[in-house]
């Protein structure tokens, strides 16, 4: 059964975000469920890291590297100068782990719930295409924006080092495989694991907190968290996930957040890389020199001007739609 906003008796129902209800009247809602498809997707996950990382660390040894060296710096396993492996090949590989999962997570979701991937996706009947394509244009010109203003203000903390070959190459891989690691990302944090907390809480607002501290947590193994400090990148990612949850409930769904994700990876990973990147695609531009305060500042505006132009567009008045 898919909700429709006219055919929706709310007072009927715990809540009145239809993406919560969306989440309460289709399929199954057992407590072990959840539990076992979040276990079929941690499988699907690590299966695919377990097939490629024996013949990655028999690379890595054979270019020099000790096992304990290997083992103290698991991300030498993702780095292509470390492998001596073309970019384009490391970041199939990254990005492979991301379909196993969904694939895992879309067969817990079939068999187990009976739910549909589109109750947990949004509260309509259909996938709101277009409000994902807006989010993904605003979003990204402001990242070209700010890209464009950093780089006239501190032009030497960058470097070109455009390979048009292999940008292409990247661009395709990335345009096919990242919306399905931003899609299961935000399916999983934004969306399936608040749907299923809401009926224990009853609420929106408590499994927002929770899923973002837990989204905040998930990635505190990247790279650039061992540069910058895990209280720097753990509050950034959090208040990433905050600003993302609260627009998905206001809107009733997760196109908005689903297109404002891809966009940051996608036009992100393309224009500009560092070191301490987690995907080092062939992009542009080489950062040499980073602020993360800087750069959460300049985030923090970004997403301030892209509630407000969400406010006005989609008149969100109904703020009542972060709680229940």
């Amino acid at each position: 059964m898919e909700l429709a906003k006219d055919n929706i008796e709310k007072p009927n129902l715990p809540f009145n975000n239809l993406y919560l209800i969306s989440g309460l009247v289709n399929g199954f809602n057992k407590g072990w469920m959840y539990l076992t498809t979040i276990f079929f997707l941690l499988i699907g996950y690590l299966l695919f890291q377990y097939i490629s990382f024996y013949p990655l660390i028999n690379i890595l040894k054979q270019n020099g590297y000790s096992e304990e060296e290997i083992l103290s710096n698991a991300n030498l396993l993702f780095n292509s100068e470390a492998l001596k492996l073309d970019k384009n090949w490391v970041i199939l590989l990254e990005l492979g782990m991301f379909v196993f999962a969904f694939i895992a997570f879309l067969l817990g979701l079939k068999k187990i719930h009976h739910k549909s991937l589109n109750s947990v996706i949004t509260g309509f009947q259909k996938f709101r295409i277009n409000r994902a394509r807006f989010a993904f244009t605003i979003w990204a010109i402001l990242l070209l924006v700010s890209l464009l203003i950093n780089y006239l203000l501190n032009p030497l903390d960058y470097k070109i080092q455009f390979d048009l070959q292999g940008f292409i190459i990247s661009a395709i891989i990335l345009l096919i495989f990242m919306p399905i690691q931003t899609g299961i990302e935000e399916i999983i944090f934004r969306g399936y694991l608040i749907q299923g907390m809401s009926q224990i809480f009853k609420n929106g607002f408590v499994p927002l907190i929770i899923t973002s501290l837990l989204f905040g947590l998930a990635h505190m193994s990247n790279p650039e968290v061992q540069k910058f400090g895990w209280n720097i990148m753990l509050s950034y990612y959090i208040i990433f996930a905050l600003f993302m949850g609260c627009i998905s409930l206001l809107d009733e769904g997760l196109e908005l957040a689903i297109g404002i994700h891809f966009a940051n990876n996608l036009v992100s990973g393309l224009m500009v890389s560092s070191s301490d990147s987690v995907l080092k695609p062939y992009s542009i531009l080489e950062i040499k020199n980073e602020n993360p305060y800087i750069e959460i500042i300049c985030w923090f505006f970004m997403a301030s001007f892209t509630f407000l132009i969400f406010k006005k567009k989609y008149k969100w008045n109904n703020f009542n739609l972060l709680i229940k």
